[in-house]
C-alpha cells in the first residue's frame, strides 16, 4: 500500500460485493479525488473469530473459493472506480485475514477507512456487526456510507458533534477540513447533556436557571470552534446548542447533511460514543454518511 507522490496516505474502501459496498466505493472515489489521495480497495476472506492453531481449521478448498470470490469482488470495485475517475491512482488487496483484523492493521497508515452501511445481505466484510468493532478499534477516521446515495453527490452542510472537551478537537478538525474541501457550511452541534431533559429538569425548574445553562454552553461551544474558524475562514459555521440527547439531534440533522462527523470518545454529551448507542444509531439510521474520528492525545491527524 503506497501513498501518493506527495506523501498523501490512501483512502481505503472495504468491499464485499454488496450494494452498500459499491455505494461506499463511489463515495471513497469522490473523497480520494477531493483529497488528491490514492484509492486502496480491500477485501478479506478469512475469519476473525477462528484461530487456525485450533483444531477447527477451514478446509483449503473453502479458503480458495473465498479467495477467488474476493478477487472478483475487488476487480468489480476497481472497474467502478476507474470508470468514475480514470486518472485516480488505484491499488487493490485481497487479504487472508479476517475483515476486522486487516482493517485495524491498515488503519495505522491510511487517511481513512470507508465502509458500507450495516445491514442487508451479510457476506462477511462490511455489513452486520463488523462496522462497530472497526469503529472502536481503528486508528484512523472510519466512514460508514449510508443515506440518500443513488450514485449522485449529496448536498447540504457538514455536521459535527462537539462534546465540549479537548478530546473532541480531532472531530472538529476533520469536520472543518471536510467542509472546506466541499465548499459547504459547517453545523456544529453541542448537547447540554446526554440524557432525557425531562428527567433532569422538572417542570418546576426555574426558566432563568435553564437559560443560564444554555448561555454557558453556547460560550463553551464558541470557544471550542474559535481557533478552527480562524484556520478555515472560508467555512461558514452555524452553532447549535440543544437540550436533547445528541443521538436524536444528529439523526435529525443527517436528513439535510452530506456528512456527519463525531469523535470517538470524550466527556460530556458524547462520552463513550463509539461503543455506545449514539454511534450505533448513526451507523444504522443516519440519512447521510457518518465519519467517526478516534481521538488521540496528540490531537487530530492532518
Amino acid at each position: 500500500m503506497n501513498a501518493s507522490p506527495t506523501g498523501n496516505p490512501p483512502v481505503v474502501v472495504a468491499v464485499d460485493g454488496s450494494e452498500p459496498a459499491l455505494a461506499a466505493t463511489r463515495w471513497a472515489v469522490e473523497e480520494a479525488v477531493r483529497l488528491h489521495a490514492p484509492l486502496f480497495i480491500l477485501s478479506a476472506y478469512g475469519l476473525d473469530d477462528v484461530s487456525f492453531a485450533m483444531r477447527v481449521y477451514p478446509p483449503q478448498e473453502w479458503l480458495e473459493a473465498k479467495k477467488q470470490a474476493a478477487e472478483h469482488i475487488v476487480r468489480d470495485a476497481e472497474a467502478v472506480a476507474r470508470e468514475m475517475a480514470p486518472d485516480l491512482p488505484v491499488q487493490t488487496r485481497v487479504s487472508p485475514l479476517g475483515s476486522v483484523s486487516v482493517l485495524r492493521e491498515v488503519s495505522t497508515h491510511v487517511r481513512m477507512i470507508v465502509l458500507g452501511k450495516p445491514g442487508g445481505v451479510v457476506r462477511g466484510l462490511v455489513v452486520g456487526s463488523t462496522s462497530i468493532p472497526v469503529l472502536a478499534g481503528a486508528e484512523c477516521p472510519v466512514v460508514v456510507v449510508r443515506g440518500r446515495d443513488r450514485g449522485r453527490p449529496q448536498e447540504g452542510p457538514v455536521v459535527v458533534g462537539v462534546d465540549g472537551s479537548p478530546m473532541s478537537e480531532a472531530a472538529i478538525a476533520h469536520a472543518f477540513a471536510e467542509a472546506s474541501l466541499r465548499g459547504v457550511p459547517l453545523v456544529a452541534l453541542h448537547s447540554c447533556h446526554d440524557a432525557d431533559p425531562a428527567g433532569l429538569f422538572s417542570e418546576g425548574s426555574a426558566y432563568f436557571e435553564w437559560e443560564s445553562v444554555i448561555t454557558a454552553e453556547e460560550r463553551l461551544l464558541a470557544e471550542r470552534l474559535a481557533g478552527w474558524q480562524e484556520r478555515y475562514p472560508d467555512v461558514e459555521v452555524e452553532r447549535v446548542v440543544a437540550r436533547d440527547r445528541p443521538r436524536q439531534q444528529l439523526l435529525e440533522l443527517s436528513n439535510k447533511a452530506q456528512l456527519v462527523v463525531v469523535g470517538g470518545r470524550g466527556r460530556g454529551g458524547f462520552a463513550g460514543l463509539v461503543l455506545g448507542s449514539t454511534s450505533q444509531a448513526l451507523a444504522h439510521h443516519a440519512n447521510c454518511p457518518v465519519m467517526v474520528v478516534r481521538t488521540h492525545p496528540e490531537g487530530a491527524r492532518s
